[in-house]
């Protein structure tokens, strides 16, 4: 049991030093222009329209790395710090954001599996600590208790796994983008390809954190005494 705890807290200084490392790359890009004066509300739009995508509005959100692209009512939301910036990080960000929107105009199917499992991750996170915790205190006497909140709590851990394979290629589109329409060139591209890697991390040290504290979990669903 002790050593996993060890791993608990090294994933927390794990996640701890990514976060730490996208802000700071966040705030070093933000500093270098792209050369063409484009913000990031301008190539979002660009980059849809390109696409062939005229549906979809861009809009700015309050906050610091809050982008993200809404399907259900098909906005692109830019944090206040990537809107009006015409930073190689705002570029990067707001194309990443519209490959999010271009995954969803083409079906692509990670994205549809995760979007259907919104509904049902919101309903999880919204009991599971409750569940989890009443099964812990009673794992003894009603076992079947901690086993729904660990089912509740794998939900969760499916939803993180499947969201890693939509992030990568909405960036991989970017990247494709960002470089043959000409935004980024060949001195600040891999400046491009820095920030939204550095931002990937942060998927994945956030899935591999739930699929160990799932373990521990069903360690203790394991060990509990009949």
């Amino acid at each position: 049991m002790m050593s996993y705890w060890v791993l608990f807290i090294g994933i927390a200084v794990v996640s701890w030093l990514v976060q730490m490392n996208l802000q700071n790359k966040f705030k070093k890009y933000s500093k270098i222009p792209t050369g063409n004066g484009m913000t990031g509300r301008d190539v979002a739009l660009k980059m849809l329209h390109d696409n062939g995508i005229y549906d979809v509005q861009v809009t700015h959100t309050p906050g610091q790395l809050t982008d993200h692209y809404n399907p259900t009512n098909k906005t692109v939301n830019l944090s206040e710090g990537v809107y009006e910036s015409n930073s190689i990080m705002a570029a990067a960000v707001a194309a990443h954001e519209c490959g999010h929107a271009v995954q969803h105009a083409s079906m692509y199917a990670p994205l549809k599996m995760r979007s259907a499992l919104v509904p049902v991750v919101n309903f999880a996170s919204s009991i599971m600590t409750w569940v989890l915790l009443g099964g812990i205190l009673m794992v003894n006497t009603f076992p079947q208790l901690l086993l729904a909140g660990i089912i509740l709590f794998a939900m969760t851990t499916l939803f993180s796994f499947i969201t890693l394979p939509v992030e990568i290629n909405a960036s991989k589109r970017a990247l494709v983008w960002l470089s043959s329409s000409g935004i980024t060139n060949s001195y600040n591209h891999a400046q491009a390809e820095d920030a939204l890697r550095s931002a990937a991390y942060t998927y994945v040290v956030a899935a591999l954190g739930s699929l160990a504290t799932l373990v521990y979990y069903i360690m203790i669903f394991m060990g509990r005494r009949d």
